[in-house]
């Protein structure tokens, strides 16, 4: 993004910051997300019940994966201003699950910029609305407020 930097921010407020690459949620990340987190409930991660007993054909998603894959998305896009020294997440105003991520689907993020806020001392927050995207689908997998405190 041209001219994205810590003090333009404001300039950029209500401006869609970009849009990431097409990111694969296959079985694979699935089973070593519900590994990671102990959440291995059947909808997720056995197959052949999935697509006897699910509603949605298949295996889905955990919602919290789902919104995992925001941070590295927003950091493709450049949500981090090249001149800040850090960008730290600070947290979520509100997320909202949508659509279920079917396994094997393809997501990506659409980035806004909601609100920027000057906190003193270099340092800045700021609000974006992310808009995870399922390839094929009309309603997005979720829509997430995020927060992130921008150290210039």
């Amino acid at each position: 993004m041209e001219n994205y930097r810590v003090d333009t921010l404001g300039d950029f407020v209500g401006r869609e910051l970009g849009v990431s690459d097409w990111v694969v949620v296959d079985q694979a990340r699935i089973d070593a997300f519900a590994a990671c987190t102990g959440d291995r409930q059947w909808i997720h991660v056995d197959v052949e019940r999935a697509n006897r007993e699910s509603p949605f054909g298949g295996t889905i998603a955990h919602g919290y994966l789902s919104l995992s894959l925001l941070a590295s998305l927003a950091i493709e896009i450049g949500i981090v201003p090249k001149d800040a020294s850090a960008g730290l997440n600070y947290g979520l105003d509100k997320v909202r699950f949508m659509t279920p991520v079917k396994a094997g689907a393809r997501v990506r993020s659409r980035v806004t910029l909601a609100s920027v806020e000057n906190k003193g001392g270099g340092r800045i927050l700021i609000n974006t609305t992310n808009t995870l995207e399922i390839e094929g689908e009309d309603k997005p997998a979720l829509i997430a407020q995020t927060l992130a405190m921008l150290i210039a």
